[in-house]
């Protein structure tokens, strides 16, 4: 097994190819970036997605049933259905919620942001949307002042690997602030946040190490349909609720898949 991880997106280039000079049999890369970066690194080894939204508008893959080349495994494809399941879920919280903040990273390649997604089912809903993008660290803090200046009663979190490595921030800064945050992964609500729904992670990387598995055995990653997570996980933290003076309904804690009290 060789390791490689990056402290930011730049770096994803060069560690992609130090793998392919290192001549692997097969390189799992773990989110949409980093797939990025072993794409435009080879054609010919074999790339195992972890994560990633739609990679065939990313056109690293002709089509899920038959991806074609050399890359094949999971996708978590942010559609407007499951970006306004998050958001239903964050109203279900604050049922008198109008008007939510969403934080994310414009730079990113995927075409499917969670602002692009969430256009459509907050105007079925009819909650007004406050863009919030990042581009950088200090951009996280200027964020938060933007919510409050334009009155944002609640925030969605893009759930892309850039804001990520910025996840304590993050979290930090919606308990500065008293903004209810909701999230795409788990750990940010383990690390504090108010509550996250999303793909159940150990499920995909499961799924990933089978498609190792098979190409390792002589399958050849264009003939292995790509798959989409099947369990999506609830998580609320009971105790930043109460931090935030906030009383989460009964009817969600029973839909959780888990709940953080202490």
């Amino acid at each position: 097994m060789e390791y490689r991880s990056a402290p930011s997106v730049e770096r994803l280039a060069p560690l992609a190819a130090e793998l392919v000079q290192a001549r692997v049999d097969v390189i799992v890369a773990a989110n949409h970036s980093a797939i990025d970066a072993a794409v435009q690194t080879t054609r010919s080894v074999p790339i195992v997605m972890g994560f990633d939204s739609d990679p065939v508008a990313m056109g690293w893959v002709k089509s899920l049933a038959r991806p074609g080349g050399n890359i094949t495994g999971m996708a978590s494809i942010v559609t407007p259905e499951m970006a306004g399941k998050r958001l239903k879920i964050l109203r279900d919280a604050l049922p008198r919620l109008a008007r939510v903040g969403v934080l994310w990273w414009p730079d990113v390649k995927d075409p499917a942001t969670l602002w692009q997604t969430l256009q459509e089912p907050s105007r079925r809903v009819q909650i007004a949307l406050v863009s919030l993008p990042v581009h950088n660290a200090e951009e996280t803090e200027r964020a938060f002042v933007t919510a409050n200046r334009d009155r944002a009663e609640g925030m969605m979190v893009q759930g892309d690997i850039f804001l990520f490595q910025y996840r304590q921030k993050i979290v930090d800064l919606a308990a500065i602030h008293r903004i209810p945050a909701s999230f795409a992964w788990a750990t940010y609500v383990q690390s504090g946040g108010l509550m996250s729904y999303g793909p159940n992670v150990p499920q995909v990387f499961t799924r990933a190490a089978d498609y190792v598995d098979r190409i390792l055995k002589g399958a050849q990653p264009g003939d292995l349909p790509v798959e989409q997570p099947t369990k999506f996980d609830l998580v609320i933290n009971l105790k930043t609720a109460k931090a935030l003076g906030l009383t989460i309904p009964q009817s969600l804690l029973v839909r959780a898949d888990e709940i953080i009290q202490c």
